[in-house]
């Protein structure tokens, strides 16, 4: 089977394209013949040496997927040959075929392409588990979320309009912010040195309810400041640094929430929980139509370098999709 790998770490320049066995699942897993795949952030951090995969070094990369399964392990249940599934995967995921274990994936609706399906995982998940687990998101609570236009954003804004809130989105790009507000976003703000200032004057000096974060330390010291009482800021990257210092004092005061959060590294039983709880919840909401992944662009697996270069320009505006076998 045909698989990425990363020869080293550096540019796009160690991106190759190597044949390697098709795996075989053990009794808990399931094989699936890969339709599309996801490139996400970390990707682009795992190529560059920051982000070493869990699988280890020399790893087939990719952490989302669609496609079809073909063989299952001898305790599987929930899943047979032939059915179109997606979800998450520690890694493995740009190649051809990949083993999971069963109980993570998900059956994809019958309205859905397996296109927007390989779409889905990483961007909702993050934002359900973030949003919601972790930050705590409740009907008709303000939301602050960075970096709006990227997959994880513009499914952050989606599922908080969803659950009847209010989005206030930051990004760097005042274009980014004008395509969001087709998918829900309320308030605009382009984020550069008043961008806290503009959060409380959007609420009328209250503050937010919950920060969703991807950049990390030089905007710390805002996010508590851009807070109401007992607000919760969610860490899920630290793109812009991943050291900080910070007072105290206004974290105290405001009985504020400092949480981080990463689903890659969560054991076997939070994913299955996790993939559960999102099928069962939001699996109908895809399938009628009311929510929906923002598909940016797709690549073939032989231009994954092209890919790459176009998320590390940050040029994308959703999800940047693989084709690996689209005929499944």
């Amino acid at each position: 089977m045909r698989a990425i790998a990363y020869e080293g770490a550096g540019g796009p320049e160690v991106i190759r394209l190597r044949d390697l066995p098709a795996p075989e699942p053990g009794s808990d897993d399931a094989l699936v013949e890969v339709a599309y795949a996801g490139l996400n952030r970390a990707d682009i951090l795992e190529r560059m040496g920051f982000y070493p995969s869990p699988l280890g070094a020399g790893a087939t990369p990719g952490l989302e997927f669609s496609g079809v399964v073909r063989g299952t392990g001898r305790n599987v249940k929930n899943v047979n040959a032939g059915d179109r599934v997606f979800g998450l995967v520690p890694g493995a995921a740009h190649a051809e075929f990949l083993i999971g274990n069963a109980q993570t994936l998900a059956p994809v609706p019958s309205a859905l392409s397996l296109e927007n399906a390989a779409a889905l995982p990483e961007a909702f998940m993050t934002a359900y588990d973030a949003l919601f687990t972790r930050g705590g998101f409740a009907l008709g609570q303000s939301v602050l979320i960075h970096a709006a236009g990227s997959s994880v954003g513009l499914a952050a804004i989606a599922l908080a309009k969803h659950a009847g809130g209010t989005v206030i989105g930051t990004s760097r790009t005042a274009e980014k912010l004008e395509r969001a507000a087709a998918h829900g976003l309320d308030v605009a703000i382009v984020l550069d040195d008043a961008w806290g200032d503009r959060v409380r004057e959007a609420t009328g000096g209250r503050g937010v309810d919950v920060v969703l974060d991807f950049i990390g330390a030089p905007i710390l010291d805002k996010n508590v400041a851009a807070l109401c009482g007992g607000g919760r800021i969610v860490q899920i990257g630290t793109l812009g640094g991943a050291t900080a210092s910070l007072a105290l004092g206004p974290l105290m005061a405001k009985r504020a929430t400092l949480v981080g959060t990463v689903l890659r590294s969560r054991p076997l039983d939070e994913r299955i929980a996790l993939t559960r709880a999102f099928a069962t919840r939001l699996g109908p909401l895809f399938a009628s139509g009311k929510l929906r992944a923002e598909i940016d662009s797709t690549f073939p697996l032989a231009k994954m370098a092209d890919a790459h270069r176009r998320m590390e320009a940050n040029e994308n505006f959703g999800k940047i999709a693989l084709e690996i076998n689209p005929a499944v």
